[in-house]
């Protein structure tokens, strides 16, 4: 397996490299690190894990302020969580107190770097096939043509099994300084059949399977009174030809399909946080870039009613909204399951932190990988609406896959 340059010190930065520095100390199995375009948290070390029976999906924001006041008990003080939340209710949420959080200016690069050296010498199979998530989306339509739903993001997913392990901190350097504007997370999960989990606050075992990404997506974050939201929905792949990456993007401003999907998805969102906020703001969408894709993306923002009102709790009653998942919710949720041919876990679930004052942020899980050892998964989807058309979909998915394969120095037609 060839070695993907890892060496960050030559890194064109501006004014403090304080981030590039947090970056660097990145260690698997002993970090969460979260990258954000307003800064870059380093979370090291486990002071204790949130214990499972607190993690469940019901109750999650009020579980997680009892595990505070505990930990107000044992010292820490303004103890902070952070983690990951699955997409489903079949996992627990993931969340632990760390020992040590280091905050730093955002990345703050003159131009985005490219991954360097070679990829990995590693066997791609898709799951499903390509052929087979097609057939999936047209009978997903044909649901929707029956009235039973307006939406569903079907997913599909590509295991890579590598000659050696994966060098968790180099992908998760590429990620970030290839695209500095999405948010960028590393959490350590408990190994597949493992509890991971203690009842009690001291010293915990070092976890070794990583649940990474590089998400453009905001679900939500809280600074005092201040909340703010920035979802996404409908999206166009980027093109190398300058022209055809502007005539892509003035196409996705005016496509009804795409419009129709986004507003659908920034509705719900509204819905969910009016009942917090004494005023929200919802202005018109506009068009953002990542590295890999155009997106439809409105910022929604507002003043909270009760400042007791968590990060964690508004994040809990948007999540999943039908970005990841589809309308209505819980019937999507049953399509999901009835077509992809595997456990989505952490993928369209939530990362983050909240500290116990309730400021926090948390991203939707997109454009992410679950690691162990030699083994990798990524995830990607895309929203099936009525004129959705099977072909272009599977592109949609394919053009996704572009961030995490770029990181580990892929490229290869998925």
């Amino acid at each position: 397996m060839t070695t993907i340059d890892s060496d960050i010190d030559s890194i064109d930065l501006v004014a403090d490299d304080a981030a590039a520095r947090l970056l660097s100390a990145y260690e698997a199995g002993s970090s969460f690190l979260f990258s954000t375009p307003r800064g870059v948290l380093l979370a090291r070390g486990v002071a204790a894990t949130v214990p499972k029976t607190l993690c469940a999906r019901e109750n999650l924001p009020q579980r997680v302020s009892e595990f505070f006041n505990s930990a107000a008990e044992f010292g820490h003080r303004n103890p902070m969580v952070v983690g990951a939340v699955p997409f489903g209710n079949n996992l627990p949420a993931h969340l632990v107190l760390p020992e040590d959080v280091l905050r730093a200016e955002p990345l703050n690069l003159v131009v985005p770097r490219t991954p360097r050296g070679g990829g990995l010498d590693c066997e791609v199979r898709p799951v499903p096939a390509p052929a087979e998530y097609e057939r999936g989306v047209s009978r997903v339509l044909r649901r929707l043509e029956d009235g039973e739903l307006s939406k569903v993001v079907l997913a599909r997913s590509l295991e890579l099994t590598a000659a050696e392990p994966i060098d968790v901190r180099t992908v998760l350097q590429n990620l970030a300084l290839a695209d500095p504007a999405s948010y960028t997370f590393a959490v350590d999960l408990p190994k597949r059949g493992e509890d991971g989990t203690r009842d009690s606050f001291g010293p915990q075992p070092l976890l070794q399977r990583t649940f990474l990404g590089a998400s453009p997506e905001l679900l939500v974050s809280r600074r005092g009174m201040r909340v703010r939201s920035n979802p996404m929905a409908g999206s166009r792949p980027r093109s190398t030809d300058p022209v055809e990456d502007r005539r892509r993007a003035a196409e996705l401003s005016t496509s009804d399909k795409d419009l129709r999907e986004h507003r659908a998805v920034v509705e719900a969102v509204a819905e969910a946080l009016r009942p917090y906020c004494r005023e929200l703001r919802v202005p018109e969408p506009s068009v953002i870039s990542t590295a890999a894709m155009w997106h439809l993306a409105t910022e929604v923002t507002g003043e909270l009613r009760d400042p007791a009102t968590s990060s964690l709790e508004l994040a809990d009653a948007l999540h999943p909204t039908p970005a990841v998942c589809g309308t209505p919710v819980q019937r999507a949720r049953d399509v999901i399951a009835e077509t992809e041919p595997f456990e989505r876990g952490y993928y369209a679930g939530m990362v983050g932190w909240c500290d116990a004052a309730g400021d926090g942020e948390w991203v939707v899980a997109i454009r992410c990988a679950d690691v162990e050892d030699e083994s990798l998964r990524l995830y990607a989807g895309a929203g099936i609406v009525a004129g959705s058309d099977p072909a272009d979909e599977l592109a949609e998915t394919s053009a996704k896959f572009r961030t995490a394969l770029s990181a580990m120095g892929l490229d290869q037609a998925v």
